[in-house]
């Protein structure tokens, strides 16, 4: 049983990680889920997990949910995104801007130029898709909260990480920007998620990953946290 009214709930980048376990509990709770992700077998995935566990008591289930494979970093992709959820009538009420990416641990000067792309267009130029589409209908219906993934590393530096570290930064400053921007009843903030041992982190921390909390234990503080975000919290930099 949902401790909020029912809402829908986006999240890019839901098939992994931190998004498939949020969308999971999200959907425990009895909330709607509306995502996207590059890799379509795991959308199909999870879209059938989700299906299965019958987050929906009724037969309806199996619709309640949209799951597509589409990629935050094409602009394209993400207009077609907002356009199918316009017409399935699943404009969300809440936005978890999650697809991240991470560069393999190296000096600035040994990333190779397509790492760091990669880095920046999913990102950052990722979220700003998202926002550019979806926000607009969030603006229509005069409410809405959009939670952008930031990290510990987007409020300190580390060797090695600097362009994730920029990235991450970069979506301090931009939510900050945005806030300002928003016409009451919205909000958005910058969420740091914590320390969670996922395959982003393994990349960074190796074995030592293991010594962290599990993505499934952390989902369920995670969700509440943000089911419950209000536009009073507009501008925030928040953590788990």
């Amino acid at each position: 049983m949902a401790r909020t009214p029912r809402k829908t709930v986006m999240i890019t980048g839901v098939s992994r990680g931190l998004g498939r376990v949020l969308a999971l509990e999200i959907a425990r709770l009895g909330h709607t889920v509306i995502g996207c992700s590059r890799s379509q077998e795991k959308v199909q995935t999870l879209m059938a997990e989700l299906t299965r566990d019958g987050s929906a008591s009724s037969s309806s289930s199996s619709s309640k949910h949209l799951l597509k494979h589409f990629d935050v970093s094409s602009d394209r992709s993400m207009k077609e995104f907002a356009e199918l959820v316009m017409k399935e009538g699943k404009i969300p009420d809440v936005i978890v801007n999650n697809a991240g990416a991470i560069n393999k641990n190296n000096k600035i000067w040994a990333v190779p130029a397509e790492e760091f792309d990669m880095v920046i267009d999913t990102n950052i130029k990722g979220i700003a898709n998202v926002l550019r589409h979806f926000l607009p209908l969030l603006i229509a219906k005069k409410r809405g909260i959009v939670v952008n993934i930031s990290s510990g590393w987007g409020r300190s530096a580390a060797a090695e990480v600097a362009p994730y570290c920029a990235s991450k930064w970069a979506i301090e400053g931009l939510s900050k920007s945005v806030a300002k921007e928003l016409p009451p009843g919205l909000a958005i903030v910058a969420l740091n998620p914590g320390v969670v041992n996922t395959d982003m982190l393994a990349s960074c921390f190796g074995s030592n990953s293991a010594l962290y909390q599990s993505p499934e234990a952390w989902a369920p503080t995670a969700a509440m946290m943000i089911l419950n975000l209000t536009s009073e919290d507009n501008g925030a930099s928040l953590t788990i």
